[in-house]
């Protein structure tokens, strides 16, 4: 929510605004205030002053990161990727006592987006092998007996049931992904017919893009020649985007209706993202926005993306 609809540090956000604003997706007040603490022991807000109730605002670490996590899942799939035929290969040896180590191993490997082709034989597509490397070292260097490869790798035969896209569940992600599809189709239909209205768009905003988040980390956006037919992920991406985009200013709109009791400036800091059609998501401008009223009518419309 901090990342979608706040774009400055120098914003001051009670924490009775959170409260609030959490309130709306059925959140209790106990429950948003422990979210408060925990973002706090990450770096990601801080207390500004010493007054009661607390005030916060974003760092600028947390701006650049949301700034940065939002363009990801929002351009994500927006191109196919430049194929290269190239891939990071990486394989590790640990001894069979070293069960920690492995999990270890496996577990950071699968973090940087690396798939197990054979039991000890990670890939993932693309040529940059820097964090890989050093990640490695940092899990295996003080490890007795284990040793590791990292390499840069092309297939012979890079298509069907002996190449690389073995090494992943491309039909478990086109199920995902199929559901997205199913769960949101309703929603667009009723964007398109005007029938959301600023509550509701707020809350089905933020579900849609909740639920799309999860897709740039676990698509590893394979070339097309790689993938089944037909593979859903820009229908499914397009219904994201238009939803996303049709639903912003209204569910902004809530926003700030929701929290301006607790927040008086809120509609001077509170804004949302949209997508570019070269997509990446910039903020919506804050200057000129036309005001609009909490009712289902501009949602019929989805916004110009810019």
């Amino acid at each position: 929510m901090l990342g979608e609809y706040l774009d400055s540090s120098d914003a001051d956000l009670p924490s009775v605004a959170v409260v609030a604003m959490l309130g709306e997706f059925g959140i209790s007040e106990s429950s948003a205030r422990a979210a408060l603490s925990r973002l706090t022991k990450r770096g990601l807000i801080a207390v500004r002053g010493s007054g009661r109730p607390p005030v916060y605002h974003l760092t600028p670490q947390a701006i650049a990161r949301h700034r940065s996590r939002m363009d990801h899942f929002l351009s994500f799939g927006a191109h196919p990727p430049r194929w290269t035929g190239d891939w990071v290969t990486v394989s590790f040896s640990v001894p069979q006592s070293g069960h920690a180590p492995r999990h270890a191993v496996r577990k950071v490997l699968g973090s940087l987006g690396f798939a197990r082709l054979y039991d000890s034989v990670w890939i993932r597509p693309g040529t940059d092998s820097g964090p890989v490397t050093q990640a490695l070292h940092d899990v295996l260097d003080g490890v007795d007996g284990s040793r590791w490869s990292v390499m840069h790798a092309r297939f012979d035969e890079e298509a069907g049931p002996h190449g690389p896209a073995a090494a992943y569940d491309l039909a478990g992600l086109a199920s995902a992904y199929e559901g997205f599809i199913a769960r949101y189709s309703d929603l667009r239909v009723a964007v398109r017919n005007g029938e959301i209205d600023a509550t509701r768009a707020l809350v089905a905003r933020t579900s849609v893009m909740d639920s799309w988040r999860k897709f740039p980390d676990i698509d590893p956006n394979l070339p097309e020649h790689l993938l089944p037919a037909p593979w859903p992920c820009q229908p499914a991406r397009g219904l994201m985007l238009e939803i996303h985009s049709a639903l912003g200013s209204l569910a902004e709109a809530r926003l700030i209706e929701v929290v301006t009791p607790y927040w008086p400036d809120a509609a001077s800091w509170i804004t949302h993202f949209q997508a570019s059609e070269s997509g990446v998501s910039v903020p919506a401008a804050r200057a000129g926005r036309r005001k609009l009223s909490l009712t289902g009518t501009p949602a019929g419309q989805p916004e110009r993306v810019s």
